[in-house]
């Protein structure tokens, strides 16, 4: 590692448009997609701003930890699916589900009751013609202007990525299942 000088002297630039709601997008095939999206939703719910976080592939009966902690700061997590597609034992029911879950949360985008929704692995949905992209893009270009959304999963498609006000490609370096390390709770759950 090579050692730097720490800046002293930044250019400000000061942004001229208006503040609005946003579109944010976490994708790629390394960790951390939905761990990112649920510190924005903490750091919304610190502000005493109304969120809502959608998962469209856990079962609403999922206590994983993220449920736990939300559950206790009284932030609502809500599963829609029936587990990864690996999982399900009948895809039409998981499809159906993906349908029936977009419809509840294009009804919470559109209401403007949320200052944040979260769409967790709304990506599966989308990729495997579940959900109708267009349906999506359309929703988040006519949301009420100070609704944040972000929606997490690998493989964005490139219609969402244009929409998208920001957009952040996690990229694996690096991960302990190579080196025959499982999945620990308080991790990866």
């Amino acid at each position: 590692m090579e050692i730097e000088q720490p800046p002293v002297d930044r250019e400000r630039i000061i942004p001229t448009g208006e503040r609005r709601g946003l579109v944010l997008v976490h994708t790629g095939k390394g960790k951390g997609k939905s761990t990112a999206a649920f510190g924005l939703a903490l750091r919304a719910h610190g502000r005493g701003k109304p969120v809502l976080i959608y998962q469209f592939m856990k079962v609403p009966s999922a206590r994983f930890g993220e449920h736990r902690i939300f559950e206790k700061l009284g932030v609502p997590i809500i599963g829609l699916g029936d587990g990864f597609s690996w999982k399900s034992k009948d895809l039409d029911h998981s499809a159906e589900l993906a349908r029936e879950g977009w419809a509840r949360a294009e009804a919470t985008i559109r209401s403007g009751d949320h200052f944040l929704v979260v769409l967790d692995e709304i990506m599966y949905p989308l990729r495997y013609g579940w959900v109708p992209l267009e349906q999506v893009l359309t929703c988040l270009r006519e949301r009420p202007t100070h609704v944040h959304v972000v929606l997490t999963g690998r493989g964005a498609p490139d219609e969402l990525i244009a929409l998208a006000d920001t957009v952040t490609e996690m990229t694996m370096v690096k991960h302990h299942f190579k080196a025959g390390v499982p999945a620990q709770r308080g991790i990866e759950d």
